[in-house]
């Protein structure tokens, strides 16, 4: 499997635990993947095509456990594509208004009737927690994101102007400067490098794939600081190496458990500047200050946040400790 997929994978078995959040992310599903059927006499189903076989049983389950509709659910084989399949799921139009009205895209006449005001949803995001769900479902919908050994590079595609704004807004709420261009007459919104694409994944919950990409990122930069050093003293190379890898894995641990928006100015800005910069010695790190620091100021501040993490992870161990004597 694709790093891309393996995303999409871990992403689909998260938890849906509040109404809101399935609203906002079937919300950006149905604007992905969604379709409308007119079948005369204002009659209107819903449907969404989806080669993923694990998202359509997402997309059933949410309808079936947070809407109570029961959508029908087919396959498409495309003879011409290798025999791929396509997966169908419709809402029929008895049961379409119940969900079109969640989604705002049908509201009641003067008379009580329902009719059709927009052809695609109107998400109401007003939690963070919805804003995750959102972006979830979009990126599930119509993302992929480059494997992390061949580059950095995480996208969107929006079908309409009114989805690429709205992913924009949500990401750039978030602290993510997101950019898009146009590609083959259709909008691509799109972020770059490795700290912004390690953000939205945490954003969007799928933490064991920022673990990954943190740790080829590492390893990448480690690499080219090793041959870097191919010239120093061996032992003080390692060690080093050795010291700014386990600086770094606080840093990230941290950033992923806590955000590092938690930690004090001082330590936030060195966490920071050794997730960029996990090949500069500790010297070099304290040029990059602002202002500079000694070499003893920047080890005193790495060593609290070493400390930090640890008691994270030992946090992280009573927990679990706890569950397992309950059980």
């Amino acid at each position: 499997m694709s790093f891309s997929s393996d995303v999409k994978a871990e992403l689909i078995r998260l938890p849906m635990e509040r109404d809101c959040c399935a609203l906002a992310e079937l919300s950006a599903l149905t604007q992905t993947t969604g379709s409308l059927g007119f079948e005369g006499g204002g009659r209107v189903n819903v449907s969404w095509q989806v080669e993923n076989v694990a998202l359509a049983r997402r997309i059933l389950r949410m309808c079936r456990e947070r809407f109570n509709l029961n959508p029908t659910l087919n396959f498409l084989e495309h003879s011409r594509l290798g025999g791929r399949r396509t997966c169908v799921l419709k809402v029929d139009a008895q049961e379409a208004p119940l969900l079109l009205t969640a989604l705002r895209m049908m509201e009641l006449d003067e008379n009580g009737k329902p009719v059709l005001r927009r052809a695609l949803p109107k998400p109401q995001i007003t939690r963070q927690c919805c804003q995750r769900a959102y972006l979830r479902g979009a990126f599930l919908g119509a993302g992929s994101i480059t494997s992390p050994d061949k580059g950095y590079h995480f996208e969107i595609t929006a079908r309409d102007e009114g989805l690429r704004e709205l992913v924009e807004k949500q990401l750039e709420r978030s602290g993510l400067p997101a950019r898009h261009q146009e590609r083959r007459g259709v909008s691509v919104v799109y972020l770059k490098g490795a700290q912004q694409i390690a953000d939205v994944l945490a954003l969007m919950g799928a933490s064991s794939a920022v673990m990954k990409l943190e740790n080829i990122r590492i390893t990448r930069q480690m690499r080219g600081a090793a041959n870097r050093a191919s010239n120093c003293d061996e032992h003080n190379s390692e060690r080093q190496l050795s010291a700014a890898a386990e600086q770094a894995r606080a840093a990230r641990l941290l950033a992923i458990h806590r955000g590092l928006y938690t930690l004090p100015p001082a330590l936030r800005e060195m966490a920071q500047l050794r997730l960029d910069n996990p090949e500069l010695s500790i010297e070099e790190l304290g040029r990059k200050c602002d202002p500079p620091l000694t070499k003893s100021g920047v080890a005193g501040r790495m060593r609290r946040l070493v400390r930090e993490a640890q008691e994270l992870e030992k946090t992280f161990a009573e927990d679990a400790n706890r569950k397992e004597d309950a059980t």
